[in-house]
């Protein structure tokens, strides 16, 4: 499966972003879905993950209240919305997918990467 993500750009703080990964290849439908960000200097950390089925979430601390992950497999695509931004969010984000049931945390579990999106935060 090749991933696609979309969606990154320069906001203010407190601003909203919306970012979208679009899947192609084969279905989306059996995949968990991760999207992951990297700040510079900084280890990839994963930063929402969302069950085939959308039924079952996780958020980092980091974001809770703040990021809303969803997808629409008839789309195959996954949407991360992004609310009251801070600048320390500032970051390239990646989604990835793994072929899992559950929600997996842990990155090296994600089979398949997008190339990125930057996302900028300004104070």
């Amino acid at each position: 499966v090749q991933l696609q993500a979309s969606g990154g750009g320069l906001a203010q703080a407190g601003g909203s972003l919306r970012l979208s990964c679009v899947a192609s290849g084969r279905s989306f439908t059996r995949y968990v879905v991760g999207w992951f960000r990297q700040a510079p200097g900084k280890e990839r950390e994963l930063v929402a993950a969302i069950n085939w089925s959308g039924g079952s979430t996780y958020y980092a601390d980091s974001v809770k209240g703040r990021f809303t992950i969803s997808r629409d497999n008839a789309k195959n695509t996954v949407y991360l919305q992004m609310n009251t931004l801070k600048p320390e969010d500032t970051a390239v984000y990646y989604c990835a997918a793994d072929q899992a049931v559950k929600v997996v945390t842990t990155t090296s579990s994600y089979d398949y990467w997008g190339q990125g999106t930057q996302v900028t935060v300004s104070s």
